[in-house]
């Protein structure tokens, strides 16, 4: 692709602009700071300064910002599309949210399937439109709960499923053919995929019916999140599997969420999240098409996952640098012809780290400015986190507020009755812009590494968001940023009330367990198992269309409805596979 490039402005454009702002500067902006001053520069000031002693104004990433912008900030040729048209910077839908209002998520799990099954009737009684599914700790690494690793660890930060029976409970009474369903689960995630898949084929649902999100993204745990079982090319290979059956049985379930979320937690800029992020979709599409897929057949069920941190506009300028760039990756680099495919469909949740177990109820308010930003940025569908998540699961009267942020944001505030109402502004387009450069120059560097994959095996983007992290906890340290109730407006108080879950949860799992396997067939579980176990050690074919014979999936499911455990399935896939040990990086 050739590099990006916006003609710059006219010199005469430029002249005419720079004696309007001095202009302004002598005439409306000097009075002005002599009454008025700007924000005292020092400790606790949240402004850095430069080498000079002048003020520094900087993002949360830590991108400086001018005290103005004009149309000089914009390229010459530099024009606002309109929503719904390509690159699609101000929304694939041309009305914005004004047909269909944005899926409305609270992602929940936490101690037993037969608790977690009634939190989410609460949230679906109370006007949520979609589940997304939190799993435990050892769910996430493949162990079952009696696993001795899983010690201290089941239930705890989100819901335990060991087995299709597991699943069934989750789900009970609830309708999968008429409930979105996003599952954040990863190294394990074909393997709850098929329980899902068994769950709604026991309730008679019609598979192509099917609609949600699987998060199988793989890549950003090497990077960031650091939840792999596998070493990464048979876990991209797995991924592929998935790709490859979704697409002949379900057509409307996204077989993947390419998370940036995870990599913005870990200390990335926002710059690092976008650019990180949509260079893992790439890589994505490339081990599809190396299997054979056709581009237009599977990328309009790519869907991706953003974190919206504090700095609102820099978020929203975010989103819509990443639909742009999408656009232009889908059409340029990849040839697809599909317009859907040339959509970037997100899903965006608020910022977990951003959170404080001090004065917990200002999370209140840090929340509903980055949902905001969010539903600005356009998203498809949101979470917010609720106010107590920094110091343990929600409670109940938690996760309904944070429910309750997005509904006063589609309903009272009218934020949602226009499409991308910043765009045309001088401040959001330049930064708009200056993100989708800055992504390009990544993906530069990322190309040159061989693919991220390469990139992730040399340590390069680990050790970009160890110092941007770095970087970024110096300057709270210092004062420079200011974290509301931590490092400035700091006051004694009283423990807030937490939900908390103990040990029984453990036990009670490790019954079902045992109970499963005294009641099951553990010849078909064998026999399942060895069936996996050879189909993963083949190399999948390259197809044309259809699911190749070494496709996983199948297999998988038969090992689910044997009532093969999480762990015995993915003990038996690291057997074949082998077990990732991480590089250091220096």
């Amino acid at each position: 692709m050739a590099p990006f490039t916006h003609k710059p402005v006219s010199e005469q454009r430029e002249r005419h602009s720079s004696m309007q702002e001095q202009c302004w500067e002598r005439d409306t902006l000097h009075p002005a700071l002599e009454k008025s001053p700007e924000r005292p520069i020092g400790k606790a000031s949240g402004i850095n300064l430069d080498e000079t002693g002048k003020a520094r104004f900087t993002t949360v990433s830590g991108v400086e910002i001018n005290r103005l912008y004009t149309g000089a900030n914009l390229p010459e040729e530099f024009d606002v599309p309109v929503p719904g048209a390509p690159p699609y910077t101000r929304g694939i839908h041309a009305s914005g949210y004004r047909g269909k209002l944005w899926t409305m998520r609270q992602f929940s799990g936490f101690a037993s399937p037969e608790e977690t099954n009634q939190r989410y009737k609460y949230l679906l009684a109370n006007g949520g439109s979609g589940l997304s599914v939190a799993f435990d700790l050892p769910t996430l690494m493949g162990c079952d709960s009696d696993d001795s690793e899983s010690e201290g660890e089941v239930g705890k930060c989100g819901v335990a499923i060991d087995s299709l029976e597991d699943m069934e409970t989750l789900f009970n009474g609830i309708d999968l053919e008429h409930t979105s369903v996003s599952m954040t689960i990863n190294s394990p995630a074909n393997i709850l995929w098929a329980m899902y898949l068994a769950v709604a084929e026991k309730q008679g649902a019609d598979w192509t019916r099917l609609a949600g999100t699987l998060q199988n993204d793989i890549l950003k745990e090497y990077i960031a999140q650091k939840e792999y079982i596998y070493p990464p090319a048979p876990s991209m290979r797995l991924v592929v599997d998935t790709f490859e059956f979704g697409v002949r049985h379900t057509p409307r379930f996204n077989p993947i969420s390419i998370s940036g979320y995870h990599i913005r937690e870990a200390g990335s800029t926002a710059q690092q999240e976008l650019a990180f992020t949509i260079y893992d979709g790439v890589e994505y599409v490339e081990w599809a098409l190396r299997r054979g897929l056709r581009v237009d057949d599977f990328a309009p069920r790519l869907s991706f996952f953003f974190n919206s941190h504090n700095d609102f506009f820099e978020e929203i300028a975010k989103f819509r640098a990443a639909r742009k760039i999408w656009y232009r990756l889908m059409t340029e680099r990849f040839g697809a012809k599909n317009p859907r495919s040339q959509w970037m469909r997100f899903h965006t949740q608020t910022a977990g780290v951003s959170l404080t177990a001090q004065q917990p109820k200002n999370n209140i308010a840090r929340v509903a400015i980055q949902a905001l930003a969010a539903v600005l940025g356009g998203t498809q569908s949101l979470h917010t986190d609720s106010f107590d998540e920094a110091l343990a699961l929600p409670t109940e009267e938690a996760a309904r507020i944070a429910l309750r942020t997005q509904q006063i944001l589609a309903y009272e505030s009218g934020i949602a009755d226009v499409a991308d109402p910043l765009g045309g502004s001088y401040f959001v387009e330049r930064m708009t812009l200056d993100m989708e450069q800055g992504a390009f120059e990544y993906f530069e560097k990322l190309d040159a590494l061989g693919g991220m994959v390469r990139a992730i095996e040399q340590g390069f983007p680990q050790k970009e968001i160890a110092e941007a992290s770095y970087v970024y906890q110096r300057a709270v340290e210092a004062g420079e940023k200011i974290i509301v109730g931590v490092n400035e407006f700091a006051i004694d108080e009283q423990p807030h009330p937490i939900l908390y879950i103990d040990e029984s949860v453990r036990e009670s799992q490790s019954q079902k367990l045992r109970r499963l396997r005294a009641e099951r067939s553990n010849e078909a579980v064998r026999r399942s198992l060895d069936s996996l176990c050879r189909a993963a050690d083949r190399e999948p074919k390259a197809v044309e269309s259809g699911v190749s014979e070494a496709n996983t999936m199948p297999y998988l499911l038969d090992c689910v409805w044997a009532y093969a455990t999480v762990g015995e399935i993915a003990g038996a896939l690291k057997n074949v596979f082998g077990a990732y040990q991480e590089i250091s990086i220096a």
